[in-house]
């Protein structure tokens, strides 16, 4: 007996169609799919969520000395004569960066596998390619829904049957973090 429902796909359709849905419930919080559909994509999204609650606070803060080209008014790079040849000017400065321990990046790399990448558009934009951000979908897993689940011992979603859909009478439902 298999460990997983084959939702009638191909591996690699499957595995495309189950990254694609956690990607999105996790980006929007909650998204509407069959019944067979929502009870795969929780194994995955509260995979992912107990990962990132374990790894939330496994950083550690370091200063380090970078180099950064020196600008004008205008945002150009700042160019001077060296031997006969123009070369950038770079100011050194000091940045505070996190540094993740081993198994923190190693969970974030495990993330990576899952997720798809997210532009985000302005509601003004809509339809547009202009303006748009990418979305750190790792960092936002540890930023922003990690801290919601700290005291929460699993069941970080919630599967509401909505009904059979008109087309061919799959159950829909609607999964969304708890």
């Amino acid at each position: 007996m298999a460990n997983y429902r084959k939702l009638g796909k191909t591996s690699s359709q499957r595995k495309a169609l189950l990254r694609n849905q956690v990607t999105q419930l996790l980006y929007h919080g909650k998204i509407v799919t069959t019944e067979a559909r929502a009870k795969e994509i929780r194994k995955i999204a509260e995979g992912l969520i107990a990962m990132a609650v374990r790894e939330k606070d496994n950083f550690e803060k370091v200063t380090v000395t970078a180099k950064v080209a020196r600008k004008d008014a205008s945002g150009k790079r700042v160019k001077e004569v060296v031997d006969g040849k123009k070369k950038t000017v770079y100011d050194e400065v000091q940045k505070t960066v996190t540094k993740d321990a081993p198994s923190r990046l190693h969970a974030r790399r495990q993330m990576l596998k899952v997720f798809y990448p997210v532009k985000e558009v302005p509601a003004k934009n809509a339809g547009k390619k202009k303006n748009t951000k990418d979305v750190d979908m790792v960092k936002k897993m540890f930023e922003d829904v990690a801290p919601k689940y700290v005291n929460r011992n699993g069941g970080y979603t919630r599967i509401v049957k909505i009904g059979p859909r008109k087309g061919d009478a799959a159950m829909e439902v609607l999964i969304e973090l708890v």
